[in-house]
């Protein structure tokens, strides 16, 4: 009797296995100091999801591809937290996230590469997570590093007559890794750096670091999250007149800064991040499907975070099976050439292709995403200034 009921519980196993769900985790920093920036993310994940869902989901057999979201708070031990369980309470396949450079870091320092899980982050550009890799391959990215971008900016910056400035970053991985590399390159190329100073988030005021920062420059480049006192130093600035000139990075690029600080009060102030190439085909799919969804297509990291969802879904096609061992090596072979090109939206297509054998090659709503050794990919920026009461960005050639 024993025996027969172990082997029904076997059987039982097997086929509820057969057909379960496959689950991808998704820590988004749905609170903390950028949600206005990550809920339209969020919303582009679960438009991929929705896609691949439609179109006859996971397999042969139809299965469900389900994102269990959770919230890192772009923070690093609510990120450990959150993928823990993500992972061993959940059972997912992979990890689609986390947002912010410190909370990625953590994650998978800490859970994710121990346990064998790939990280495919959605928007942390921390240089430093192009070192982590130890000979593992868990870790990815469909942002391109702040290795470039910090770079880009310096250049604008000069190509602007901005020729002395002071430099203020929230020390943290995403904004200390961002103006280490813009400092680097400003100053190499020309540029005069009065002060290069980290200051702390979350303070009630920055007045005092507002007026050693401006005492010899009326220009300021401000690393910072909005919302964890981004908008409190540039308020601080405006308010004592230190400064003419703000530009940055994309940890400012909310509207929450325009309705705080006043569309009227930011002048010509310039902030980059991350964008599409508008040219491409991959883009202009992206651009309908987001469209039809009421997604700002160009909106920060919001073609890259449905990119990474659609991916890691082809990976688990491309493998076969949920099994987590071969999710890296099916990413980087739906990611990159050869194969017969597939645009955001075409899950079928995708899943005839590889039921027969053949290959594919992802280009997505924010560009190639073909990984280099290190999981990174190559990118393009924008440029965002005010017009209109909106931010509004313009591509960096």
């Amino acid at each position: 009797m024993r025996k027969s009921i172990y082997s029904c519980i076997a059987a039982l196993a097997v086929v509820s296995g057969a057909n379960a769900d496959v689950k991808v985790g998704n820590p988004m920093a749905m609170t903390g100091p950028i949600p206005d920036l990550v809920a339209p993310m969020a919303l582009a994940v679960d438009l991929a999801e929705k896609h691949i869902n439609e179109q006859g989901g996971m397999f042969a057999s139809g299965e469900e591809y389900v994102i269990v979201r959770a919230d890192s708070m772009c923070d690093p031990v609510a990120s450990v937290d959150a993928v823990t369980k993500l992972i061993n309470v959940s059972g997912v396949v992979g990890i689609v996230g986390p947002v912010c450079s410190g909370a990625t870091i953590a994650q998978a320092e800490s859970v994710a590469i121990p346990a064998g899980v790939v990280t495919l982050s959605v928007s942390a550009s921390a240089p430093a997570i192009s070192n982590m890799e130890t000979g593992t391959d868990l870790m990815f990215r469909t942002a391109a590093s702040d290795a470039y971008q910090g770079v880009a900016l310096a250049e604008l910056a000069l190509a602007n007559g901005l020729t002395d400035l002071s430099v203020s970053y929230a020390n943290d991985d995403y904004n200390a890794g961002l103006a280490e590399v813009f400092a680097e390159h400003y100053a190499a190329n020309g540029g005069k750096i009065h002060l290069n100073e980290a200051h702390e988030p979350n303070k009630a005021s920055y007045r005092s670091e507002v007026a050693t920062l401006g005492a010899n420059t009326e220009n300021l480049a401000l690393f910072a999250y909005y919302g964890s006192g981004g908008i409190t130093l540039m308020r601080n600035a405006m308010e004592t007149a230190a400064f003419s000139t703000f530009l940055g990075a994309d940890g400012m690029l909310a509207q929450e800064v325009i309705d705080q600080l006043g569309a009227e009060n930011l002048g010509q102030a310039t902030f980059t991040t991350s964008t599409s190439d508008e040219s491409t085909h991959g883009y202009a799919m992206w651009k309908a499907l987001a469209t039809v969804a009421g997604l700002n297509p160009l909106g920060p990291f919001v073609p890259n975070s449905y990119d990474a969802t659609f991916m890691m879904a082809l990976a688990v096609e491309h493998a076969g099976s949920a099994d987590r061992d071969l999710i890296a090596t099916s990413l980087r072979a739906i990611a990159n050439a050869p194969g017969e090109i597939i645009l955001p939206g075409e899950w079928a297509k995708a899943k005839k292709i590889l039921a027969a054998g053949g290959d594919i090659h992802y280009n997505g709503g924010s560009g190639p995403q073909d990984f280099d050794a290190n999981g990174d990919v190559a990118g393009d920026f924008s440029a965002s200034v005010v017009q209109d009461g909106a931010w509004v960005g313009k591509i960096i050639k």
